[in-house]
């Protein structure tokens, strides 16, 4: 009777393990947003080398963060 209960064990063990696979394959296949995230990070500061996403939120960083001149637009187009 004991091996009776460790075959009966070692299937639902065996099940488990499987469904647990499964459950793990499904979850690793999940989307990931940070490489289209990154690719929308067009500017780079050029003094702290923090990456934003268009011109009108570098200089709201700019002015906040930095003293000094506000490089212009131009230098950040073909970025």
């Amino acid at each position: 009777s004991v091996f009776l209960a460790a075959m009966v064990r070692g299937v639902a063990k065996a099940q488990a393990q499987a469904k647990n696979q499964k459950k793990m394959d499904a979850a690793k296949g999940g989307v990931s947003e940070r490489g289209a995230q990154m690719k929308a990070l067009k500017i780079i500061c050029p003094q702290c080398k923090t990456a934003m996403p268009s011109y009108p939120v570098f200089k709201m960083h700019w002015e906040s963060k930095h003293s000094g001149e506000i490089p212009p637009e131009s230098t950040f187009e073909g970025v």
